[in-house]
């Protein structure tokens, strides 16, 4: 009985741990939206990230997942002489994929949105 328990409380310490640091650099990388338009930046590359989504037969937090895998596409970016990064992918078993652009103050605008499709306008600023 004691080892199911203790077994347990290590499974959810460790899905309570960020497994992904924040590297040098990385921190002046911007995350943007797929739907954002980057033509008036460069683009200097793709990125693929990968983090463990599973602990055993454990499923780790998909938020907390695709929080690392961000924080690893930002570190990945300087190293490209990138300045942002926008997910080309969704999360998939731990996996995503990126794209690095050098933006350097360059606008960054939404793409108009698809032929019959609902946009989503918000009620405050």
């Amino acid at each position: 009985m004691r080892l199911p328990v203790l077994s347990l409380a290590l499974v959810l310490s460790l899905s309570a741990c960020t497994f992904v640091k924040m590297g040098p650099g990385g921190e002046q990388v911007k995350v943007v939206a797929a739907n954002k338009d980057l033509a008036a930046c460069e683009k200097r590359g793709e990125i693929e990230v990968s983090v463990k989504d599973r602990l055993g037969p454990y499923s780790r937090d998909a938020l907390r997942v695709r929080d690392e895998l961000e924080t690893l596409a930002r570190n990945e970016a300087p190293g490209l002489k990138a300045d942002t990064v926008q997910p080309r992918t969704e999360p998939k078993d731990g996996v995503q994929r990126f794209t690095a652009f050098r933006c350097a103050g360059a606008p960054i605008s939404t793409a108009p949105p698809a032929k019959d499709s609902a946009e989503t306008i918000p009620l405050k600023e």
